[in-house]
């Protein structure tokens, strides 16, 4: 193995290794190592097809990795467990490289596709894995992602966001690990306000403090990094050049935290986009390459958030009324499919002399009708209450209430809503009861309602048990 002790790197010390087993059978070589969860094959002899990602515990190779314990198989024909093997394979020979502390690093793998008399070779192959694994150890280790690859697999994560949070923790999850650096803060523009998106690594050290030193400056420091950072693009760094630092005084809550570098990059427009802030106790000059990577990764960020914007604004339109911005039927009915029996009740409520006023005064001004009773209803509401329009001129709230008198109570509170407008309405309240169908309490609340329009209107009445 003289080309495994020249080897300079652990790539060249694994295809050293293949090459030579190669030379002496005719039997397909790999060399699998542990490249963060998944056995990667990093060399292989001339084979079309090997194992490129195998999870550890996963067929033989994974196994194999596990255990600790070299496999000697003979493959059946409907064996699952051995992955992409040759057809007409006729064994499979796989022992674990391990470190100077026998902790297993890969897995060194021979496959035979004719017969073979394997007696003579799992101590020969036990003792070029346990040379190969301490070269590699020698070596510095088992190679690392590169940054290509990390950035793709952040990337993915990305992507598959599905909340503004999620979304904030896998970019600041990213910008950390493609950087080196310790601090990464995803700072997003909200209607009512900047918001930093959530820590996720300890308590403690350089981002804790800079969260710190942001949620004590307030909205006011935020706004000023937020909006130099859109004035000027994206920027580093804060800690090279203390005169320059004196004169920065949007950094202040930064410098004071113990920041040394700062790489600033924003996204979208200072109206709806946000910053990417990483920072880093050490005073470095980040590569022109690590500025490019943290630059498209905010980029990234943008598009992801406007894909959850237009996935949100498609959702409201599937799920709301379009003229009162209130849930509709579809909502209305899962809703009540989760009542609770006994505490639920479902107050149905009906506009009087809805018609009239379409008919005297055209549709336009009934739009505005109803536009102006919903807001109206709901401001009467308790928080947690939920209406919704299920028809031109019915609404149904549904309140979780302790007893039938206080369903009641709020049902009277939403006419007197109602008048404060010039507008009348009936409403009948039902509470669920215990085994009842849904679709039958709104049915009892109906009714309820129909017996306040006989009676004149313009008031409430609970169906009866």
């Amino acid at each position: 193995m003289a080309r495994l002790s020249r080897a300079t790197s652990a790539l060249a010390a694994c295809q050293a290794t293949v090459a030579a087993i190669g030379q002496r059978t005719p039997a397909r070589v790999s060399v699998l190592l542990l490249v963060r969860d998944r056995l990667r094959c990093v060399a292989a002899t001339g084979a079309w097809q090997v194992p490129s990602g195998v999870a550890p515990g996963t067929g033989a190779v994974g196994r194999v990795y596990v255990s600790g314990k070299t496999e000697t198989i003979f493959p059946g024909p409907d064996d699952a467990d051995h992955l992409l093997l040759p057809t007409g394979a006729t064994a499979q020979l796989s022992t674990p490289i391990r470190d100077s502390a026998g902790c297993p690093i890969g897995v060194l793998e021979l496959v035979w596709s004719s017969p073979v008399d394997l007696d003579q070779w799992p101590d020969s192959i036990e003792r070029i894995a346990t040379t190969l694994g301490v070269r590699i150890e020698r070596l510095g280790g088992v190679p690392t992602e590169s940054r290509s690859e990390r950035t793709l697999r952040h990337s993915t994560v990305l992507t598959a966001a599905v909340t503004e949070r999620e979304l904030a923790i896998a970019a600041t999850d990213a910008a950390r690990d493609i950087t080196g650096f310790s601090a990464a803060i995803l700072v997003l523009t909200r209607a009512q306000g900047l918001w930093v998106g959530p820590a996720t690594i300890p308590l403690g050290g350089l981002e804790a403090r800079v969260r710190a030193g942001l949620a004590d400056a307030g909205q006011p420091a935020l706004e000023r990094i937020h909006s130099r950072a859109h004035q000027y693009g994206a920027a580093c760094t804060i800690g090279a050049a203390p005169p320059l630092i004196a004169a920065e005084v949007e950094y202040a809550p930064l410098i004071t935290a113990g920041v040394g570098t700062l790489i600033i990059v924003p996204f979208g427009q200072p109206e709806t986009g946000g910053v990417l802030l990483v920072a880093d106790e050490r005073q470095v000059s980040p590569e022109p390459s690590t500025l490019g990577l943290v630059e498209l990764l905010a980029a990234q960020v943008w598009t992801c958030l406007d894909r959850l914007s237009s996935l949100a604004k498609l959702h409201e339109l599937a799920t709301s009324d379009p003229l009162t911005g209130l849930r509709h039927h579809g909502p209305f009915g899962e809703r009540i499919a989760a009542a609770t029996p006994g505490r639920t009740a479902l107050l149905a409520i009906d506009v009087d002399d809805f018609k009239i006023i379409n008919d005297t005064y055209g549709h336009q001004v009934g739009d505005q009708v109803l536009v102006d009773l919903a807001r109206a209803l709901e401001a009467a509401l308790r928080q947690g209450d939920e209406l919704y329009r299920i028809g031109g001129d019915e609404f149904v709230a549904v309140i979780e209430v302790a007893r039938p008198e206080e369903a009641v109570g709020i049902a009277e509170r939403l006419a007197e809503a109602a008048r404060r407008i010039d507008r009348t309405i009936s409403v009948g309240v039902a509470l669920r009861h215990d085994g009842e169908p849904p679709e039958l309490t709104l049915r009892r609340a109906d009714e309820a309602l129909y017996g306040v329009k006989r009676e004149g209107r313009d008031g409430v009445r609970l169906a009866p048990a």
